[in-house]
């Protein structure tokens, strides 16, 4: 079977500056889980590098 590709047409009446801006709110509402769970592993990464320098003195 075909793969068919997926084709977007959105009719946009808004300025280009309020489009910027409803895109990049969803965009964050969709990834918001993936960020911070980005966020805890850098910090979590951060916290073993102070634990070992501490250990190293």
């Amino acid at each position: 079977m075909k793969k068919r590709k997926l084709n977007y047409v959105i009719h946009n009446p808004n300025p280009l500056e309020k489009t910027a801006d409803l895109l990049l709110e969803i965009l964050i509402a969709a990834n918001t889980d993936k960020v911070e769970q980005a966020l805890k592993e850098a910090v979590g990464e951060n916290e073993e590098q102070k634990i070992e320098k501490e250990c190293a003195i």
